[in-house]
This record gives C-alpha cells, sequence and structure tokens, in this order.
C-alpha cells in the first residue's frame, strides 16, 4: 500500500493508482508463485551482451568491434586462416562514408604473391623522429604500428608485461600510458613515456613535477620519446580517480604515491597554462634528456592547433609528434557522454590539424601518430593518406591478448585478466603465450599494410596519397579523400627527401613479386 499511496500523491487519478495496484499485485503472484522464472529476467540482463555476441549478433553488427574485425585480430594473432570468402558482406553500395582503396595497374612497387611475404618486414616510419628539431636522440621508429598508451592499473601487471615482450618480438615501441613505468614495462619492450597531469614516476612527495627524478627514470629505462598527454579520445578534458582499494604496493610504487590512498588525476597541467608555456616545457624536457618530445589529444577546439602551429612557425620551439586520439578510441572508462559526444572522430580531427600543421609549413618537421580504430588494415590505410606517419593501436591490442570484448573494463571483473586488478582473474593470463600472440598481430596488420602499399604501387604506407583513395557517398556516387577534407596537392606526403629514404629503405627490405619469365613476343 505504500507504493500506492506514494502514486496517488503525486496526482495521478483514481483509475490510474487502480491500474497500478492491480499491476503490482500481478507482479508479486509471478514472483511468488514463479520465483526463478520471475527473477530470470535479471539473469538475461546480466548476460545479454554475451547472448548477442555469440548467438544472436550478425558479423557487421556489434560496436565498437565487429565479428569479423575481431575473428581477423584473433586468428593473426594466432597465425590461424584470416581471409574470408565468398566476398564481401559488408553493405558498400549503400553506406556513406565507406572508404575505397584504388589500386595501381602498373606501379613502382609489384606485390609479392605468397601469402606470408612481407610477415617479417619492420615497416620503418618514413620520417626520422626528432631529427627537424635537431634533437640528440633523434631516432627511425623501426615499427609503423605500435602499442598506444595503456596504464598499468587500468591494465593487469601481467597484461602490461605481454603487451612489452609481444613489442619487443615484433620491434614495434610501447607507450606506457600516464600511469607511470613499472616493472611490468621492462621485459625488453622499447617505449615512450606518457606524461599527464599527475606526473606519475616523475613527481615529487607532494605530487609536483620533479625534472631530475624524470631525467633519472628515463636513464635507467628503454625509453626512446616523451608523450605529453594533453587529453585522449576516451575522455577528452577530464581527469580520474583510482580508487584507494586499487592502489596497491605495485602501483603506488611505479606512481610515487601512497599506497591505499585515493590517486588522483587532475583535469589540467600544473606545469603550462598556455600555449606558449606548453612550448616552453616541451624544451625544457627535450634539452634536460635530449629526446623527442610529443604530445597526445583529442581534437575540439581549433584555436589552440592554430596558436601552436603560429608559435612553432614563428619561435623556434616546437613539438617532435603530434599523437591525435579519435573520439572512437575507448581504452579509458568515462561517462557516457564523454565516450559517445564529446571530442571529433579520428578522420575528421586529425584532417583539421595536419590541415592547419600544412598551411602553416609545418606538416614535413612533425611525424604524425593516429589512434582510434587503426589497428585493423582499411582504417589504417586511410589514416596513412591523410598524412599519418605511425599508427597506435590499444583495443586491437586488447583483442590479440586475449579481450573478448566483454566491455567490463570499468568494472574491475574484466573475465580475461586484461584490464583488472584482481589478481586471480589476471592469473590466467600467460604473458609468455600472449607476447607471441600480440607480436603475431602486429606482424600481420604491418604485412597487410606493406601488401595495399604495394597494390596501390609505392613501397611504403607512408607514400599513400589521398588519390589513392575515394569515399563513397551513396550507390552511385563518391568523392576523392582529399576533396573531403580540403587537402591541396601534395598533402598527407612525407618530404621529398623522406619519401626518396624510405623507397631506398623498403628496396632492400620487402619481398617483390613479378610474373612468368616473358615470352619472346612480349611487347615490352
Amino acid at each position: 500500500m505504500n507504493r500506492i499511496s506514494r502514486v496517488a500523491a503525486a496526482g495521478l487519478s483514481a483509475v490510474a493508482a487502480v491500474a497500478a495496484r492491480d499491476l503490482l499485485q500481478r507482479e508479486h503472484t509471478v514472483l511468488r508463485n514463479f520465483p526463478v522464472v520471475g527473477r530470470a529476467r535479471y539473469l538475461l540482463e546480466a548476460i545479454g551482451p554475451e547472448l548477442r555476441q555469440y548467438l544472436v549478433a550478425g558479423n557487421n553488427e556489434e560496436r565498437p568491434f565487429t565479428r569479423d574485425q575481431r575473428r581477423w585480430v584473433y586468428a593473426s594473432s594466432k597465425q590461424e586462416n584470416n581471409y574470408f570468402g565468398f566476398g564481401t558482406d559488408n553493405d558498400l553500395e549503400y553506406t556513406a562514408g565507406y572508404p575505397v582503396i584504388k589500386h595501381r595497374t602498373f606501379g613502382r612497387a609489384v606485390p609479392a604473391s605468397h601469402v606470408e611475404a612481407g610477415s617479417d618486414v619492420e615497416l620503418p616510419c618514413a620520417k626520422v623522429l626528432g631529427a627537424a628539431r635537431g634533437r640528440a636522440k633523434a631516432f627511425r621508429p623501426a615499427s609503423v604500428v605500435n602499442v598506444s598508451a595503456m596504464s598499468f592499473g587500468s591494465l593487469s601487471g601481467a597484461a602490461v608485461e605481454a603487451l612489452n615482450r609481444g613489442a619487443a618480438l615484433a620491434g614495434c615501441l610501447q607507450n606506457t600510458g600516464e600511469g607511470g613505468l613499472s616493472a611490468h614495462h621492462r621485459h625488453g619492450g622499447e617505449l615512450v613515456l606518457q606524461i599527464g597531469t599527475a606526473y606519475f614516476g616523475c613527481r615529487d612527495e607532494h605530487g609536483r613535477f620533479d625534472l631530475q627524478r624524470l631525467v633519472d627514470l628515463v636513464a635507467g629505462a628503454p625509453v626512446r620519446a616523451l608523450e605529453i598527454k594533453l587529453s585522449q579520445g576516451a575522455k577528452p578534458g577530464l581527469g580520474g580517480v583510482l580508487p584507494a582499494a586499487k592502489v596497491s604496493a605495485e602501483i603506488a610504487a611505479a606512481r610515487g604515491v601512497p599506497q591505499g590512498v585515493d590517486c588522483v588525476s587532475p583535469s589540467r597541467h600544473a606545469e603550462f597554462s598556455d600555449v606558449d608555456s606548453l612550448l616552453d616545457w616541451v624544451e625544457l624536457l627535450a634539452d634536460a634528456t635530449g629526446l623527442p618530445v610529443g604530445i597526445k589529444s583529442a581534437v575540439g577546439d581549433m584555436v589552440f592547433w592554430e596558436e601552436l602551429t603560429a608559435l612553432m612557425a614563428t619561435t623556434g620551439r616546437g613539438v617532435d609528434f603530434v599523437t591525435i586520439d579519435g573520439g572512437e578510441g575507448g581504452t579509458g572508462a568515462a561517462p557516457l557522454i564523454f565516450t559517445d559526444s564529446v571530442s571529433l572522430p579520428f578522420q575528421l580531427g586529425f584532417a583539421r590539424v595536419y590541415s592547419t600543421f600544412a598551411r602553416a609549413g609545418l606538416a614535413e618537421d612533425v611525424v604524425f601518430v593516429g589512434g582510434g580504430k587503426l589497428g585493423l588494415p582499411d582504417n589504417a590505410v586511410v589514416a596513412f593518406a591523410l598524412g599519418c606517419d605511425l599508427v597506435n593501436i590499444a583495443r586491437e591490442a586488447m583483442l590479440a591478448i586475449g579481450c573478448i570484448q566483454a566491455q567490463k573494463c570499468h568494472t574491475d571483473t574484466c573475465p580475461t585478466g586484461v584490464a583488472t586488478q584482481n589478481a586471480w582473474l589476471a592469473h590466467g593470463l600467460d604473458p609468455a603465450l600472449k607476447s607471441v600472440r600480440l607480436a603475431n598481430y602486429v606482424r600481420t596488420l604491418r604485412r597487410d599494410l606493406l601488401k595495399v602499399s604495394e597494390a596501390c604501387g609505392v613501397e611504403h604506407p607512408g607514400l599513400i596519397d589521398t588519390g589513392s583513395v575515394e569515399v563513397l557517398t551513396g550507390r552511385t556516387e563518391s568523392r576523392p579523400l582529399d576533396e573531403v577534407y580540403g587537402y591541396e596537392p601534395g598533402w598527407g606526403l612525407p618530404s621529398a627527401a623522406d619519401r626518396s629514404a624510405i623507397a631506398a629503405i623498403m628496396a632492400g627490405e620487402s619481398p617483390r613479386g613479378g610474373s612468368a619469365p616473358p615470352s619472346p613476343t612480349a611487347a615490352g
């Protein structure tokens, strides 16, 4: 009767109140007489995602990764058959925005025919990171595919170790994420150290940034570059809190925070407050460590990027690389509104940022890194055509080491031990096995990128131009990629010198295909 009284008090009519009473009585009768059936709805709701994933959903229905996309990653990581038969089941004729890669009948590069050809090619970056600004420890990244920022704390120690060992096997870089450099990052893989707003691993006892601790940290680990995190695609503009219960002794040691106390990441940096002071800090870090220094950001307001390029063009200060994280990126747990609606998707955001650098004459001096579902070959090819020099993989890397897209990352109950601090769950993840699977996946992605590049008539994905991609706008119409994003001729490509250098490198690295010997009557 109490519930009915509240309904009546809300001003509902007597008829509505009677109807509500009858409904409550029927529900009570069902739950009393059929307790299992009555409560089964809660069980079905709890396991609904798994039922849809394995029994109901079609090959292209699920998000963020479809069944076909996950199958390709899983098969690649296990070195199983990752081919698909009987043609595409994508509804490309009616899908606006669908990218189509245009192969060339004749080109400089001829793809090799064997299915495994190119698997062992490292596929280095077309640019030398840090060279344009004369950094003491400038280098050419050995792989265009690298592991994106995922912190120890968000991922289990076993998962971080698997990623690091896998990066070492594949010859690629692993980004530490903002959670600091832990013991799990020290298994042979080279690192990009991310510095977030809390300065984990390089802060003093009061939480302030400590330059000397940073210098000491990078001197004792295989850190190749520093990345200042401004924002990320999953939750741009937000900080974060790791609850006290999750701040173990291991995490406390890696982050330089007290054990068992809430670990807070502020939403803004304390070391700089505008673009000018950001560039001062970039140069401070580069001078102190000799390392290339870049920034990571999702894309929203373009004023920041306009100010950045204007100061870089006139003051002699600047970043060595820019990592653009698309709004579809998602390894960080966040409120739904931020996950769904804050920051631009990768292609749109990246094209705007690249265009801003290109108009300022700076695009050839900066290494551009992309993130946001770029661990799939078709997305990665479009990213390279738009001007990416490197692509970062996050969720695809998680899939390669065992993630099943359960989407429980924010609950600490990840069933595969990837995104949890629960020791019992994480115990099931074997770093020795999963590291090999990550390496297999990275090599396969690089192989596919190389094959597509050669099909487009060039030696390297960084040489794919916007003319090689069209975007469908309907069943009977399409637009070239450069027209879609307002690119001018030559945009999206490295400098002429870098193009020549990477073509020469690839001539000695990648296998070449060909044909049968020509007959005496061959035309040419």
